[in-house]
């Protein structure tokens, strides 16, 4: 247990809700990227330029936020102390954030799939896979607001 100050902790918190509306805002905008990339035709201007962009997008803001969002979220839970692992809505947050990083992950594949102009997915595809990190988002701000017990 860290045991952090409280202007410290309240810190944390604000640099954790920073990294994470960033991480968010990638996640959400990302497909939307590559349903308008999927009309695009390959090879073309407007291909080329939403390749630069989707590269953009996830180097230069979603990878460092999600890292922020680790890094600070970790400290907070490190603040928490050994308990933390045994409360319910701890290990239920921590599940649904390892699914955005593996929607981080696949998109990140997705990405270099329409780099390669080698996409195979439909625009109704990432649609759907655009609602994916909106859900979690919804899970993970009841459980880290609400705290339910399920005792």
């Amino acid at each position: 247990m860290l045991d952090l100050s409280g202007d410290a902790a309240l810190w944390l918190k604000a640099l954790h809700i920073i990294a994470v509306i960033a991480w968010m805002a990638g996640l959400l905008y990302l497909p939307r990227l590559f349903v308008y990339h999927t009309q695009a035709e390959p090879g073309s201007d407007g291909s080329e330029t939403f390749k630069v962009m989707e590269r953009r997008l996830l180097r230069a803001i979603m990878n460092p936020a999600m890292i922020a969002s680790f890094v600070f979220g970790g400290v907070l839970l490190a603040d928490m102390g050994d308990g933390a692992w045994t409360q319910v809505w701890v290990l239920a947050k921590l599940a649904c954030v390892a699914g955005l990083a593996a929607m981080h992950g696949q998109m990140g594949r997705w990405r270099k799939d329409f780099e390669a102009d080698r996409n195979t997915r439909s625009e109704k595809f990432y649609r759907v896979a655009n609602e994916v990190p909106t859900v979690l988002m919804i899970a993970i701000v009841i459980l880290a607001v609400i705290k339910p017990s399920w005792d």
